[in-house]
């Protein structure tokens, strides 16, 4: 029986976030799409349903309204200090980062709230560096909170995108695995692929893999928008870089299963150019969910600024890798120490003003826009309804009323006897005797005292500094942190049309790409570092692109 075989104008690979945008640019300019993706339907939107929703402004109204004073070449600074750019591979993820950063601080507000997203109005600092101001890290805050998280952003794609499907514009095909890009002298003109067996599996969980029949599309362009490696530990540590030390034998995951990375050796046999696969972005305060959706499921702590920060053995991290300052500074450091956990230790002042936990379904608040459930989580007292059950029921928490308890509790967990309990002693007290003092050489709770002169740090996400042993402030706590994998940096080539790139740098006719599967834009738009608030924003911009390009032709 021959394959399934379908015809459009445009092949759209992928149905996250980026593809939603493409595929919706393409509608909205007339064309017809067929949209695929390997998993069920109830994986619409794909990773950004269950992101934070974080989205990197520049000079907004809401860091105006706080007091913030944002710029467009403050803005490029950070980028281009963080981002370290300094490969020949590098050409075209700097025309990016340039037209992105431009996009960022004029049309990409504007553009989403056209399309009724809106934010909430308190901006995040994250990735904060603690460098010089050429350095690493984000000068001033830009995290802009998606209001609704990432359903919110996903929701107005979406609706595009069904709204063409009712209307007869668009073929939604899920369980379609695109295993082979068709090329026809030169031009690739569609894909190929297996059918997967019908799955009831629910949103995130692991589906199956069973074959039952074969498809065949013809396009006149194809946009490969399928996400990272993620959730692939095995490419991940093939393509671990030795500037980040070994690759850890066990990690906690941040994605779906699905995210693992199948589409870039298609794209690749098909004349596409991959770049900077070594570049990754993965966290270092991942804890084990206590409820998980996908195998191996972490989530991810996003820490305001106060605990203190111990390796296994309890040694305190050097300056500046405080929590939120310099994600992969502080994997490097930790990758060097031997092993695969690290700790914080805290206060219940400091988890109940200073701990989220990243993803929609871990803010129920922001994610159903529910006002008064907002205002008790952030302002009220206690931890957040999804930070207790961590504490409740997280098997990497340690909640003890004295200190010599913590340590005991520490040392009980998986790999918590390479402790040195006098370590930790010695680190905490340490440390609380420099807060008797407004002034101190300790440069955390120097920069403690730095980030409460921001109205939103001191609203909702840094603690008065205090002695983390008084009784008034407890009990203490002590996190067990894991490495949890992430996003790709890198991916296929493209220019500023989204157009995928071939080895001699030339276009590969009839591909496109956007996404996590094109680095972002260009093969690796971040660099070796990101500032935050541009993956989700990212995918917006490079499926823009792409979808309107491939429309254009």
């Amino acid at each position: 029986m021959p394959p399934a075989a379908h015809h459009t104008d445009i092949l759209v690979i992928g149905w996250g976030l980026a593809g939603l945008v493409a595929t919706a640019e393409a509608v909205a300019a007339g064309k017809r799409v067929v949209l695929v993706d390997q998993e069920p339907r109830s994986n619409l939107g794909g990773q950004a349903w269950w992101s934070f929703g974080g989205l990197f402004f520049i000079d907004s109204p809401e860091q105006r309204r706080l007091g913030i004073h944002d710029s467009l070449e403050l803005a490029r600074q950070d980028w281009f200090g963080n981002a370290g750019f300094d490969r020949d591979e590098d050409l075209w993820p700097r025309r990016w980062a340039e037209a992105y950063l431009q996009f960022a601080h004029e049309e990409k507000r504007a553009w989403l709230r056209d399309k009724g997203v809106g934010f909430f109005p308190i901006v995040g600092w994250a990735e904060r560096g603690g460098y010089t101001a050429t350095g690493p890290g984000n000068s001033v805050p830009r995290f802009h909170i998606t209001w609704g998280t990432g359903p919110g952003i996903v929701a107005p794609f979406q609706a595009a995108v069904e709204t063409g499907e009712a209307e007869g514009r668009v073929t939604i095909l899920p369980r379609h695995r695109v295993t082979s890009l068709t090329v026809t002298d030169g031009v690739v003109t569609g894909a190929a692929g297996d059918v997967l067996a019908p799955s009831g599996a629910a949103r995130g969980a692991a589906s199956s893999r069973e074959v039952v029949d074969a498809f065949e599309i013809t396009a006149g362009a194809t946009i490969v928008a399928s996400g990272g490696i993620g959730g692939n530990h095995d490419l991940v540590r093939e393509w671990w870089p030795e500037r980040l030390g070994t690759p850890p034998a066990t990690m906690v995951t941040g994605v779906p299963a699905y995210v693992d990375g199948s589409m870039q050796p298609v794209s690749a046999a098909a004349g596409a150019r991959l770049i900077n696969g070594d570049r990754m972005w993965h966290y270092v305060e991942g804890i084990q969910n206590w409820d998980p959706v996908w195998p191996d499921h972490g989530i991810r702590i996003l820490p305001g600024p106060s605990s203190v920060w111990l390796d296994a053995t309890g040694t305190r991290l050097p300056v500046p890798l405080f929590p939120g300052f310099d994600t992969l500074g502080t994997l490097a450091h930790l990758r060097a120490t031997g092993h695969d956990h690290s700790w914080f230790v805290l206060s219940q002042k400091i988890i109940e003003k200073e701990f989220t936990l990243s993803g929609s379904e871990q803010n129920p608040d922001l994610t159903g826009k529910d006002v008064r459930l907002l205002a008790k989580s952030r302002l009220g007292k206690g931890a957040s309804g999804p930070v207790q059950a961590f504490m409740d029921q997280g098997a990497d928490f340690v909640v003890r009323d004295t200190l010599d308890e913590l340590i005991a509790g520490m040392r009980a967990l998986p790999g918590g006897e390479v402790l040195d309990g006098d370590r930790v002693r010695f680190e905490v007290e340490a440390r609380d005797r420099e807060i008797d003092n407004d002034f101190t050489k300790d440069a955390q709770i120097a920069m403690l005292r730095s980030a409460r002169a921001f109205r939103g740090d001191r609203l909702i996400r840094t603690a008065s500094p205090h002695r983390i042993l008084d009784p008034k402030s407890g009990p203490l706590i002590a996190v067990k942190l894991h490495v949890l994998t992430r996003k790709s940096l890198g991916g296929i080539e493209t220019d500023l049309s989204g157009r995928a790139l071939g080895a001699g740098g030339e276009p590969v006719p009839g591909l496109y790409a956007a996404g996590e599967a094109s680095g972002f834009g260009g093969g690796g738009v971040h660099g070796y570092r990101a500032l935050e608030g541009t993956f989700v924003g990212g995918c917006l911009f490079s499926g823009r692109v792409a979808g309107r390009a491939a429309a254009a032709v």
